[in-house]
């Protein structure tokens, strides 16, 4: 924004920066290369490769088990390599990971050799490819084996299964009596092999094959696996169609990837780690598209390994991590997927037009609908349908798909309306869940400050969606249901003596005193008033909800809270991501900001380029019973970006781009931005006292660019210039927290120049700790200018015993009080904030900034 950042590819991944360095003693370093990610190995860390039918779940060890959908194959994949003189647990040599769009790489190194093992899985092929590349100065044997756990995804079963070794295709057969289910493992290089087998005397459960002995040099061999719903034949086609050409394989995934990123919103960011963070989530969500043979195509939840269950993490589908993830896809605009994702969800909607929760991968062949009370649980599902509909219609202009699917989008409404309650909010009691599942917050819950704002945002959608579709009478309706609506949420939730929105309400109608981060998706979608919102937001910020890592669902010094509670005390990114763009929407990008890095550095700094579902709220680990790669929070690393941080969005005919930037970024670029029939970049550079906008576009007169960036309170614009028409016009609009410059001009190439005097901001470090740690990162809670912007307030808290260092940018500073101003390199402003040593863990001060 006012000083050039300093791009930190390896450096920071390793943790360190200013007060950080003993994260450097627990951290890998991470190495960042174009859409590629290196460090070395974690043997237990979550590792994947996954297809749309097709996935390989496993750790950095290299052991794994193989899937394909709903068919459960093999667990315990291991290898081995066979010397002369001795044999080597893979395990045990592993070194290094290189993680890439396609798929992982593990180096295995000795003295005498080095095995690169690689796991593939084509988009949209039914098995995977184990390719080991192998350089060695003595003769090596690599022997492979596996427990048969030949098995359909939880909750349905087989029943009896078999395998038996084919000699002349070099692979084992699996299957079942009746030969619909069966499965191929195998290698054309495999010399023998080991079957599994039961006796009375004794038995193995592990079966293995040994692959041709790799003599002195450079050697590529391959294991392929392959499975079918539809027979044996079909399994053997699919194993000869991808062991034909593996190379053919790999290259035909690589293009998908990148194809996806090139079609997809395209960001260049001063900031490595988020550059990366960004591009690796769009890559992860993609990866949720799952096709199943009995169900479709649509978004599943999040992958783990089964062990030896049927349930694969949250490989299944459900309602609203789909939808909280749509919103993702909308914002880089892969409206086909979104689109997919929102038919899938559609054409399981119950006839009353209650939205399902969770449809497993074998929910055709059990009693799913009736006999298990898994698939409609959520209250939730409903109105979050209503608000992707919308977002989805809104940002494409698919006015098509809105007629298409009128008829589910109009009982949707019908069955939302339904669940209101005598006082007129929507309630979880008798309906469903809604966020909150279980443990102490779900006793006796009518309804959640979520779930009632979500409703607002639910109605004002469906008001939109009816006027797409040419309902106004509909529409007008529900204009009114939304104004009452919000009304009646913003008296029900809000707490006056402590001036943050209740958590939720009682089955008698009394507040359940208690702030939740839960609040900030409906701040999201402008569901309460701002100072309701920022009011919140001045307790989930401090210390006791925020951790280094993400949003506590709970402050820590609440009686309820328990750091591993999944619904009492963890930290989900999910949350994180909702408070960084409801603090970006309501012009708290300190607070927003540390947020979406949290996110963003998980998505570096576990299961490489993914981000897990759940983590402890005490200490920087993910919870043991975690999906490592969840696709909802790889989403809420997206939407903060582009959603909360660029404020970018598209809404019919006007393109508005409302960026909060850290101020340390100097520039900035958008790609591939898709709107009005045509291709848009933007380039974005900030100077001390001034702003340049540079437009590529054709010119469109049909459509408008909003551009509006924010400025401190204490800022002024002295002029406003744009190169391509006289059209243009500016206004600056106040907010309780900063104010923006709005200028409106035709979609055309030009250039648009912007100069501005006493602007100021400030900047922290934000990193996450060493793994087990603590958090220890400074908390900044409250912002407030005065009203002739002479003076600058921030509510902090700090470790006891610590001094943090914040940057300073634009005007200058004359004193600090709870501070120390200095002067660092290049003149650039320093506040030394130091807490003395003390009994609290931290503690909390006023920094007023006087100018």
């Amino acid at each position: 924004m006012f000083l050039g950042a300093v791009s930190c590819a390896v450096l920071c991944l390793a943790g360190i920066s200013s007060g950080q360095e003993s994260a450097s003693k627990t951290r890998d370093r991470v190495e960042i290369e174009d859409h590629s990610l290196s460090r070395p190995a974690r043997p237990w860390e979550f590792l994947d490769a996954v297809g749309k039918r097709a996935g390989i779940f496993g750790n950095e060890s290299g052991r794994f088990e193989a899937w394909v959908y709903p068919l459960k194959i093999l667990r315990d994949f291991d290898v081995h390599f066979i010397l002369a003189d001795r044999t080597l647990p893979a395990s045990a040599l592993v070194r290094t990971l290189v993680e890439r769009p396609e798929g992982p790489t593990l180096t295995f190194a000795s003295d005498s050799f080095t095995v690169k093992e690689s796991w593939l899985v084509p988009p949209d092929e039914s098995g995977a490819i184990i390719r080991f590349e192998i350089d060695t100065w003595e003769p090596l044997t690599i022997e492979a084996s596996f427990l048969r756990d030949f098995q359909l995804m939880w909750p349905a079963a087989i029943g009896g299964t078999y395998m038996s070794w084919d000699p002349e295709l070099h692979a084992y057969n699996l299957g079942e009596e009746s030969r619909k289910f069966a499965a191929l493992v195998g290698s054309p290089a495999a010399v023998s092999a080991h079957p599994e087998f039961f006796s009375n005397s004794f038995s193995s459960e592990r079966s293995m094959m040994r692959l041709a002995t790799a003599n002195k040099g450079k050697t590529v061999q391959y294991i392929f696996l392959t499975g079918s719903v539809q027979g044996p034949d079909q399994a053997l086609a699919a194993y000869r169609k991808i062991s034909a050409d593996p190379g053919a394989e790999l290259a035909a995934t690589q293009r998908y990837y990148e194809d996806f990123l090139r079609r997809t919103l395209e960001l260049d960011l001063p900031d490595a780690q988020l550059q990366a963070a960004y591009d690796w989530s769009r890559i992860s969500v993609l990866q949720g598209i799952v096709t199943n043979p009995f169900l479709g195509t649509g978004l599943v939840a999040g992958y783990r390994t089964s062990g030896d269950s049927a349930r694969p993490g949250f490989a299944w589908f459900f309602g609203r991590d789909s939808l909280w993830t749509d919103l993702a896809l909308d914002s880089i605009e892969d409206y086909a997927d979104a689109r997919t994702a929102l038919d899938f969800i559609a054409k399981y909607q119950r006839q009353d037009g209650k939205i399902e929760h969770e449809i497993s991968q074998t929910a055709t062949l059990v009693d799913w609908w009736k006999g298990m009370p898994y698939a409609y649980a959520s209250a939730d599902a409903t109105p979050l349908f209503l608000i992707a509909m919308n977002d989805y219609a809104t940002s494409s202009g698919d006015a098509e798909f809105v007629k298409q699917h009128w008829d589910n989008i109009s009982r949707a409404h019908q069955f939302f309306r339904s669940t209101f309650d005598a006082n007129g909010l929507p309630k979880n009691l008798g309906v469903g869940h809604g966020w909150v599942e279980g443990g102490p917050l779900r006793e006796s819950l009518e309804t959640e400050s979520y779930q009632s704002g979500l409703g607002v945002a639910a109605l004002a959608a469906f008001a939109s969606l009816a006027r797409t579709d040419g309902q106004l009478e509909q529409a007008s309706v529900a204009d009114e249901q939304t104004k009452q609506l919000r009304e009646a949420v913003n008296k029900a939730f809000w707490n006056h003596n402590g001036n943050y929105l209740d958590f939720g309400l009682d089955a008698s109608g009394k507040a359940i005193d208690l702030p939740s981060v839960l609040s900030t998706a409906p701040m999201w979608f402008g569901a309460f008033d701002a100072p309701k919102a920022n009011g919140t937001i001045d307790q989930l910020a401090n210390w006791d909800h925020s951790t280094d890592w993400g949003m506590r669902i709970i402050s820590e010094r609440s009686p309820l809270f328990g750091p591993t509670g999944y619904h009492f005390g963890s930290v989900w990114p999910l949350f994180t991501g909702w408070a960084a763009v409801g603090e970006y929407l309501n012009h708290r990008p300190i607070e927003a900001f540390a947020n979406l890095r949290a996110n963003a550095l998980l998505a570096l700094d576990g299961p490489l380029g993914h981000v897990t579902e759940v983590l402890s709220g005490s200490y920087y680990e993910p919870l043991s019973t975690a999906s490592p790669h969840q696709i909802w929070s790889s989403a809420m690393v997206i939407s903060p970006i582009v959603r909360g941080m660029m404020g970018l969005s598209v809404h019919h005919t006007t393109l508005t781009f409302a960026p909060h930037f850290p101020p340390d970024w100097d520039t900035f670029g958008v790609r591939n931005l898709q709107f009005c029939g045509t291709t848009v970049e933007l380039q974005y550079r900030r100077t001390v006292d001034s702003i340049h906008l540079a437009v590529e576009s054709p010119k469109m007169e049909q459509c408008g660019v909003t551009f509006s960036p924010a400025l401190s309170k204490s800022a002024r614009v002295t002029s406003v210039r744009f190169s391509a028409s006289n059209d243009a016009l500016s206004r600056v609009v106040p907010n309780t927290n900063d104010q923006h410059l709005e200028v409106d001009f035709p979609l055309q190439s030009g250039e648009l120049d912007i100069n501005i005097a006493d602007d100021f901001a400030i900047s922290a470090d934000e990193n996450l700790p060493g793994l087990g740690a603590e958090s220890s990162n400074l908390k900044i809670s409250r912002e407030q200018w005065s009203a002739d912007g002479k003076e600058y307030t921030l509510h902090v808290a700090g470790l006891s015993g610590r001094e943090y260092v914040l940057k300073a940018y634009g005007r200058s500073i004359q004193s600090v009080e709870g501070g120390a101003v200095a002067r660092g390199a290049d003149r650039q402003q320093e506040i030394h904030v130091v807490f003395p040593p003390g009994e609290a863990r931290y503690t909390e001060r006023d920094l007023r900034i006087h100018f």
